[in-house]
């Protein structure tokens, strides 16, 4: 048998070896030299698992405020590794390669594909840090429109003016009617 793996951060520390990855990559070897069919199904979803597994320490980042997304293997006909409500990781033609796919309203697009798990956590990582801008922009109250003061409104200068004439004519007629009298 072989050494059990050391981490790359305490060298010399043997790392834990879990039962589940242990079995899910036996199962993955069995189904990759045996080529059977039935067990196609079971390789997907613990190539799957793996991923999730992997996925572990980026989601460990994500603050718990945050929910947007809601990370699990469905079992279904195809199985999937959902990021988030419109996007998720199938397997390829081929049940080795991973697909990165969204769902859009103008259909499925495919966001990474690759063979190598890190190629896909990368991508999967580049996707949740756009997502998490998004929210941040959407949560961003735009500030209050002030109304627009309106100018005053420009009266007419025709109305003083007329007031203006009516006025000082009464004021002249006053003035020749007191002069009048006076000569009387």
């Amino acid at each position: 048998m072989s050494e059990p793996e050391t981490s790359g951060t305490h060298p010399g520390q043997p790392r834990p070896v879990r039962l589940r990855d242990a079995l899910l990559r036996a199962r993955i070897e069995a189904a990759d030299r045996t080529g059977v069919v039935v067990d196609l199904r079971d390789a997907e979803v613990a190539r799957l698992e793996i991923l999730n597994d992997a996925l572990d320490p980026l989601f460990a980042q994500v603050p718990d405020s945050i929910d947007l997304f809601d990370r699990g293997v469905s079992q279904g006909d195809t199985p999937r590794l959902w990021i988030d409500v419109v996007a998720h990781i199938v397997m390829g033609r081929d049940k080795r390669m991973y697909r990165f796919v969204q769902d859009t309203r103008f259909g499925r697009i495919v966001l990474a594909e690759s063979h190598d798990t890190v190629v896909i956590v990368e991508a999967i990582t580049d996707y949740v840090a756009r997502r998490m801008v998004e929210r941040e922009q959407a949560m961003v109250v735009p500030p209050e429109p002030k109304p627009e003061v309106a100018p005053p409104r420009r009266r007419s200068r025709l109305w003083p003016f007329v007031f203006g004439f009516v006025l000082g004519a009464a004021a002249l007629f006053g003035l020749a009617v007191l002069a009048a009298l006076q000569s009387w």
